[in-house]
């Protein structure tokens, strides 16, 4: 099972890729993840990624899509979800070609709705957990705030990314995600009005409550 997942920053959709992953043994490929492990251990392109994430701004093309691609080509027998890319129209197109060429069958195209604004605040309010950043910990949803500085799931260190509470990045990033034209909303409407294609689409209400969306998303996975 090969599944592809959208939506903003705030949406919990790392959040929903972990449950997924867990309950159908999937390799988890997050781009995110990927360039935080070459941050935290100082490579070279974890120094050239962490210019353009700070600013809000997407890693070149250049960079991103052959280190993806080479992830997927390693994945579990199982299969994988793909979280947080394609992020541009671009990168959608060329995954897809990628696809195509290595006769990898996609399976499902899922996208979580959220306004913006609510995925802003959203983001402001979360906080990331030393052992899994995937933890749900957010200080602005009742339902998710952990006591204290503690993980609600694991008691692991919780901490805010800096990006997180810069306001003008944030906004950066949701004009990337939002972009109908060329960004990440071009990319997923290039899947979503794929004629004659053989992977199912899922639509999401990232306003509702884990559980909720869970359950839902559970029922439409074959």
């Amino acid at each position: 099972m090969n599944i592809l997942i959208f939506g903003p920053n705030g949406s919990g959709k790392g959040t929903q890729g972990t449950l997924v992953k867990d309950k159908y043994d999937l390799d988890h490929i997050e781009s995110g993840a990927i360039f935080r492990k070459h941050i935290g251990g100082g490579t070279e392109l974890g120094l050239k990624a962490k210019e353009y994430i700070n600013k809000g701004e997407l890693v070149p093309d250049d960079i991103t899509i052959p280190m993806v691609l080479d992830v997927l080509q390693n994945a579990g027998e199982n299969g994988w979800l793909l979280d947080g890319f394609p992020r541009s129209l671009v990168q959608a197109e060329k995954l897809w070609e990628a696809l195509q060429n290595d006769g990898v069958a996609l399976d499902y195209v899922i996208e979580i709705k959220l306004p913006r604004e609510v995925a802003k605040a959203r983001i402001m309010g979360r906080r990331l957990c030393e052992n899994n950043p995937n933890h749900p910990n957010n200080v602005g949803i009742p339902a998710i705030a952990p006591e204290g500085d503690t993980c609600r799931v694991c008691g692991g260190a919780l901490s805010a990314r800096d990006d997180d509470q810069d306001e003008a990045a944030i906004d950066k990033r949701h004009d990337i995600y939002y972009d109908e034209e060329t960004g990440t909303m071009a990319g997923c409407n290039f899947y979503k009005n794929m004629k004659d294609a053989s992977f199912k689409i899922i639509e999401l209400d990232g306003e509702q409550s884990i559980d909720e969306i869970k359950n839902y998303l559970v029922s439409q996975l074959d």
